[in-house]
């Protein structure tokens, strides 16, 4: 009877364990779509991190050095960092201000308004819209034969380059990057503009105050955290942009991208191996600073948007 009575029991411990196993497989099969991009981030961000962190402390034989680290304070070195950091400040000031002036008219719309999801829509593009083909398009409209150039030449007699040709130069990347500077700060601060609670109005004109003191003492102090998190974000996306600034500035290295394309291509810039990982280093450091700031700022916003 022992073993008769036995043999249900294990026949129930062998059922629930294989119900428990196929529960935990099933709890693992929504991960499995995690998978993909999984091996993406790991091949095309992890792994050229990990690199750009140790090349610049090793030689072309695999020996430490700090040399290629001491050649971030080379003379040519800094002032292709000042280019970059210039380039992105000016460029995320004036997208920010102009981003933060469209939301500021689009907030008269209401949300389902077509015009608002036109803007919207458009923008989402256009914060997309860079690289070679945005190069492409300001040099067909405002190069030196574009069609904006020779229709301002022969109909009015305006000479858009009367000196050097500024658009194959450092000005000349101002313009390609507001393109989508602008609409990334659209998307970026429409949300938080659009969370001013209307009972945050009606108490101020309740208690007296006028439109400016509402902006005063109510909405710059709630937005700025906002502002400034689409600035650095702003600031980040013009710091790394490659692919506009190689396919306009063909000659020479005047931004820390294509200053680490001259190295990996030449590998012996100033005298020094392996440059190529000790800029990328310096520009990690930057990054990490500016996106620590930004998540920051994102999290003192949150608390009044919930």
């Amino acid at each position: 009877m022992t073993q008769t009575g036995s043999a249900p029991v294990r026949r129930l411990s062998r059922t629930s364990g294989g119900a428990g196993g196929w529960g935990s497989a099933q709890r693992l099969i929504p991960g499995l779509g995690l998978v993909p991009f999984a091996l993406y981030v790991l091949i095309f961000l992890l792994i050229p991190t990990v690199l750009a962190l140790t090349t610049g402390f090793f030689n072309r034989s695999g020996a430490f050095t700090w040399d290629n680290i001491a050649a971030l304070v080379d003379p040519t070195v800094l002032k292709t960092f000042g280019n970059s950091l210039w380039i992105s400040l000016l460029t995320a000031a004036l997208g920010a201000l102009v981003g933060a002036i469209v939301c500021y008219a689009l907030l008269s719309f209401s949300p389902t308004s077509r015009l608002r999801a036109s803007v919207e829509a458009v923008s989402s593009v256009l914060a997309q819209f860079g690289g070679v083909m945005l190069a492409f398009a300001f040099i067909a409209t405002i190069g030196v034969q574009g069609l904006l150039t020779v229709l301002l030449k022969d109909v009015f007699g305006v000479a858009l380059y009367p000196g050097e040709i500024w658009l194959y130069q450092m000005p000349g990347l101002i313009l390609p990057y507001l393109y989508f500077q602008i609409p990334l700060m659209v998307l970026t601060f429409m949300p938080a503009l659009s969370g001013l609670k209307p009972a945050w109005t009606e108490a101020n004109a309740t208690l007296g105050g006028s439109s400016w003191t509402f902006w005063r003492r109510v909405g710059i102090p709630v937005l700025a955290p906002a502002f400034a998190g689409g600035f650095l974000l702003l600031f980040a996306n013009s710091f790394s942009a490659y692919a506009t600034a190689a396919a306009l500035i063909s000659q020479g290295s005047q931004i820390v991208p294509l200053q680490i394309r001259t190295a990996l291509i030449s590998e012996t810039v100033l005298g020094r191996e392996n440059l190529a990982g000790a800029l990328a280093l310096g520009m990690i450091v930057i990054m990490i600073v500016l996106m620590l700031a930004y998540s920051a700022l994102q999290a003192r916003t949150a608390r009044w948007q919930k």
